[in-house]
């Protein structure tokens, strides 16, 4: 019984098996326990910090709207974010996802330098000379369906390129992982992670 962290790559998706022409994690070739599954999801477009797990309860453990653990992400935007749509994405906004009517809860949202350290990602991002690019850091306590995507492009500024960069305590970075690795995570770093 073990929670894993896996670097998820670009294109590829939160669950073992393929769909259509998707990957799943399963064909990273992890040597994972063949009852492993993903604590949450990151759509395939998203990278990063990815809990695995063979213990069923985990999900309700780190899942639980009553004592939710904070998810940072880096969010690679179009444009030059003003303090007006960083301020409007703090607060709760009003989404459709998947038909229905949703209102976020409050996030910490700031806009920060380009990230230390981050591979380029492949395939490259789609650029636009006269446009900018900026990144912004967002810790949400929640997480529907392309939620961050929504958001941004809610208040006027699409997301280009999206990173979980920690769960709670446990940031991606410590962890040491290229995309595509995955560990098994220490005792240590398990208690944190159930503690927060």
């Amino acid at each position: 019984m073990a929670i894993f962290a896996l670097n998820k790559p670009f294109g590829v998706l939160s669950q073992f098996s393929n769909e259509g022409a998707r990957a799943g994690w399963g064909s990273l070739s992890l040597g994972l326990p063949k009852d492993a599954y993903a604590i949450g999801r990151l759509d395939a477009d998203s990278e990063g910090l990815l809990l695995l797990s063979d213990e069923r309860e985990m999900n309700g453990k780190l899942l639980n709207p009553q004592r939710p653990h904070g998810r940072t992400y880096w969010v690679q935007v179009e444009g030059t974010p003003t303090d007006e749509q960083l301020r409007r994405l703090g607060q709760p906004l009003d989404l459709r996802i998947q038909g229905k009517a949703f209102r976020t809860r409050p996030c910490e949202v700031l806009s920060i330098a380009v990230p230390d350290g981050i591979p380029p990602r492949n395939p490259p991002i789609r650029t636009r000379n006269a446009i900018p690019t900026a990144w912004i850091q967002m810790v949400l306590h929640e997480g529907k369906n392309r939620q961050v995507r929504r958001m941004t492009a809610s208040v006027g500024m699409p997301t280009l390129r999206l990173i979980r960069a920690a769960w709670g305590p446990l940031v991606l970075q410590d962890l040491g992982l290229a995309p595509g690795e995955v560990r098994m995570l220490t005792e240590r770093e398990r208690n944190q992670l159930l503690s927060a």
